[in-house]
């Protein structure tokens, strides 16, 4: 485990340097002007052409990469163009936000899958399953997303459709509202925020739950297969009794390994969701730093993200070592 985890964190560094190439190549070939953008369109050349001196832009590249990777090991991603402020601290306001929800639909992804791939197992007749699979996984998720909210919030006020809270000016130690109305003793905020997650969360799942029981169930068919089914099956266990006991755990692997792919997506999927729930999350940072040509929070949110990926892809292979001691780390 420590050399796994060794190999890991040189990868982990490995990748970041690649990373921090790109975005590097990607800063200085698109041409946005960031002293402009920071000045204003109306700011005299002379202002804008101090501002880029201040900045630092006119240096060799050389000068400017050994400075952006220098910034980047003591943690400071640049300062945004839109809110004026470091790039980390608009993260660390906006990240609580998108974690909390990315967990929420997790959390319903693996749950419908697991509900959906077990109906498909045990049911004789699986063919309305398979349809409302394949038909809910083709559908866009703008789409999805767009109908939750017309449903359930615009015609049916049963659920909010935006934002994070009802509460005003409601501040946790944690700032996952979902837990820090618990630790304050306001279980109304708590209930508050689980209201408001639902819908966006129920969006970002569907995906994973498409993809996650589409994996599961054909790890579930070659698993039902195999003699040690037919031996608990010999003994009177029931159908569902084999499957919870001795078929999830063997066929674990395939789909943890689609968990880690759909966690990727999730940040794509994040900018969608956010925009149209308005949650306040660095999907929607990311949106607005697109239309304010804000590219260092852009890149730095990109930076996150990767790092993020890369951490989430050694959990599950570590997940899947556990679940099936075959599997190697």
């Amino acid at each position: 485990m420590v050399v796994y985890l060794g190999k890991r964190l040189v990868g982990l560094v490995a990748v970041l340097l690649v990373m921090s190439f790109i975005v590097f190549c990607l800063q200085a070939i698109i041409p946005t002007d960031p002293a402009r953008a920071m000045a204003g369109p109306t700011a005299p050349l002379e202002t804008v052409e101090k501002l880029r001196e201040q900045l630092g832009l006119n240096d060799p590249l050389l000068t400017q990469y050994s400075r952006f990777i220098g910034k980047l090991v003591t943690g400071e991603l640049g300062t945004s163009i839109r809110t004026r402020q470091p790039i980390a601290a608009d993260i660390r306001k906006y990240a609580p936000a998108s974690v909390e929800l990315g967990l929420v639909a997790l959390i319903f992804g693996v749950a419908i899958a697991s509900l959906l791939a077990l109906l498909q197992s045990s049911s004789r007749n699986s063919g309305p399953i398979r349809l409302l699979v394949l038909a809910t996984g083709s559908m866009p998720i703008f789409l999805s997303a767009l109908l939750l909210v017309y449903t359930f919030w615009f015609k049916l006020g049963w659920l909010p459709g935006v934002g994070r809270l009802y509460v005003r000016r409601f501040t946790g130690p944690t700032g996952f509202n979902l837990l820090d109305g618990f630790l304050v003793g306001r279980p109304e905020v708590s209930l508050d925020a689980l209201s408001h997650l639902i819908l966006p969360g129920f969006s970002l799942a569907l995906p994973i739950a498409i993809a996650v029981s589409r994996s599961l169930n054909g790890a579930l068919v070659d698993v039902m297969k195999q003699s040690y089914i037919r031996t608990g099956r010999g003994k009177g266990l029931s159908d569902t009794a084999v499957v919870l006991r001795h078929g999830l755990r063997n066929a674990a692997s395939a789909p943890l390994a689609m968990i880690g792919l759909q966690v990727g997506l999730l940040f794509g999927n994040l900018l969608i969701v956010e925009r149209i729930f308005a949650w306040p999350g660095l999907g929607l940072y990311t949106v607005q730093a697109f239309a304010s040509s804000d590219l260092p929070a852009v890149l730095g949110v990109s930076m996150v993200f990767g790092a993020f990926y890369i951490v989430v892809n050694a959990l599950v292979e570590i997940a899947q070592s556990l679940a099936d001691p075959r599997i190697g780390l």
